[in-house]
């Protein structure tokens, strides 16, 4: 099985890229899955329900989102109707919306998709360990499911590395995302599970955390906001993770970024080639 995760899409440059690269990438790799993370899809903050459509027109099989899971209002109710977006499980009981959610490969593989945020320099949340622990119970990798994909929204590595280790033999992908900056960490971990410390942003990287320079800037000088934050709008890259699964384990052969186009240096996976 073959998976692309990609990371944080950030305002319209994101947007964009991700439209254009994303249906030649499933059809040109033969990609059996794609997770999308899209918390920072509208203007940088959120998702509304016509991106999130948006991205699924264009191959992805699931959105992932994280602490701007509900920047934008309209996601207090779409996402109610929308069972491909997920949102971090471990919010408080109550909250609109699912933290897990199983769909069907185009391989016919079962995928599990879980999203779950940091309690490290993040908002107070319940237990993400717990929370990732009462699914890998309820839905064994190789029985109830054929792979399991972690999204681990979160600020500190240390609690990302944590979470890898945690799940090491029970996920298929345990990813970073929310930092924006991609990590070359990427590895298959001891007992099979592919980890990722951060997939990067989608968006463009002439940037502070693909916000226009100017304003952050500012703020760090000075300590007073002068206007709110921005998108960058130059040219973006397409930022993610892709992942070899064994059809009969649900772990994982083979790890390597991907990224294309913008101001890094590109980096396509070399299993992809074979």
């Amino acid at each position: 099985m073959r998976l692309l995760f990609v990371g944080d899409v950030v305002g319209r440059s994101g947007r964009q890229i991700l439209s254009e690269r994303l249906p030649g990438l499933v059809s040109d790799y033969r990609l059996d899955f794609v997770v999308v993370n899209g918390e920072n899809a509208a203007g940088g903050f959120g998702i509304t329900e016509e991106i999130c459509q948006d991205f699924l027109d264009a191959g992805a099989d699931a959105v992932t989102l994280g602490n701007h899971a509900f920047d934008q209002r309209e996601a207090l109710v779409f996402i109610a109707r929308q069972d491909r977006l997920i949102r971090p499980i471990n919010f408080p009981q109550g909250t609109p919306g699912r933290g897990v959610g199983m769909f069907v490969a185009r391989n016919g593989a079962r995928v599990l998709v879980m999203n779950v945020m940091g309690r490290v320099y993040m908002n107070a949340m319940d237990d993400p360990f717990r929370a990732v622990e009462r699914e890998l119970e309820a839905c064994p990798l190789g029985d109830q499911c054929d792979a399991i994909i972690v999204d681990m929204h979160a600020e500190a590595t240390s609690e990302k590395q944590a979470m890898g280790h945690f799940c090491d033999g029970r996920a298929s992908l345990v990813v970073g995302t929310h930092t924006h900056v991609p990590t070359s960490d990427h590895r298959v971990l001891p007992h099979g599970t592919a980890y990722m410390s951060d997939a990067g942003m989608t968006g463009d990287y002439d940037s502070v955390l693909g916000m226009e320079k100017d304003e952050p800037l500012h703020r760090f000088l000075t300590h007073v906001p002068s206007q709110r934050f921005t998108p960058a709008m130059g040219e973006a890259t397409i930022s993610g993770v892709a992942v070899e699964i064994d059809d009969q384990s649900g772990l994982a052969t083979a790890v390597a970024p991907l990224r294309l186009g913008g101001h890094l240096e590109e980096t396509v996976p070399r299993f992809w080639k074979d």
